[in-house]
């Protein structure tokens, strides 16, 4: 029996992958532990990955994200993918075949041209966090003769007063911080820019993180890289600690969000005129 004889309440949509059969992936946990396989439901050449789900709505929870990111890097050792966003489910079951007919259907050369681009790609991820973040903050001090007597005149101060002088202090070190972080970054990313086809820097998110980015690497270079990511290791270990992450599908490159609404607005505009 066909999977699209009987679907659940809704489908979770995993990715986009090239494919012009309606195939289900062994071994895969989908989303809600639901019993029906992932599988890819086709038109033209493109297929979305989805599997069958009772709930309307999922919690952004660790559990619920990772059970996601593991599904697209399964598909990933086949088909090149495009991300679709965590939690993406059709709106209801009585439809849910034809709607994702209707969204390959409606941004198929988006997909397409975005696949094209994604072909032979992978993406890899670094970390560089400094190992001793009081050596840094002495560093700071050393440099900065303002931010030494700032930090000097403060001695003996009682607490009420501390707590109000102190803030210019805590403004001063972080520019600081920030300045030097920014110098230390851009080093140790010029190297790795010069392999990578793009690259993503994302929020920082403690002090003690220089940077953390995203590179969008050829497969042919991904030794290249790796080589470079151990040149930096060899140069920058006993100050920064590097993780190094990959090869991962493009979640810093790809980012497919569907709205539901507009493409079946677009289809009964369509079917009116």
């Amino acid at each position: 029996m066909r999977l699209m004889d009987h679907p659940e309440k809704y489908l979770y949509c995993y990715c986009i992958i090239r494919s012009s059969e309606a195939r289900t992936f062994e071994g895969f946990s989908p989303m809600g532990d639901t019993n029906g396989p992932v599988h890819a439901v086709s038109r033209d050449g493109l297929a979305v990955v989805v599997s069958d789900s009772a709930l309307g709505e999922y919690e952004s929870t660790r559990a619920n994200m990772l059970a996601h990111e593991r599904v697209v890097e399964g598909v990933m050792r086949e088909f090149t993918v495009l991300p679709i966003r965590f939690g993406t489910l059709t709106q209801d079951g009585t439809s849910a075949i034809p709607d994702i007919l209707k969204l390959l259907e409606k941004r198929f050369k988006e997909f397409d041209k975005l696949l094209a681009d994604m072909e032979g790609k992978v993406e890899l991820g670094l970390k560089a966090l400094w190992r001793d973040e009081k050596a840094i903050f002495q560093e700071i001090l050393g440099e900065n003769a303002a931010i030494r007597r700032l930090r000097n005149s403060l001695a003996g101060k009682k607490t009420a007063i501390l707590r109000y002088q102190a803030v210019p202090l805590g403004e001063k070190v972080k520019e600081e911080l920030d300045r030097k972080r920014r110098g230390e970054a851009a080093r140790i990313l010029t190297p790795l820019k010069r392999v990578a086809c793009r690259t993503r820097e994302n929020n920082v998110v403690m002090d003690r993180m220089v940077f953390s980015a995203a590179f969008l690497v050829d497969q042919s270079r991904e030794g290249e890289f790796d080589q470079a990511v151990t040149k930096l290791d060899e140069e920058w270990g006993c100050r920064i600690n590097f993780k190094y992450t990959g090869p991962n599908p493009p979640w810093n490159f790809v980012d497919i969000i569907v709205n539901w609404e507009k493409i079946l607005e677009r289809e009964s505009a369509a079917g009116n005129t």
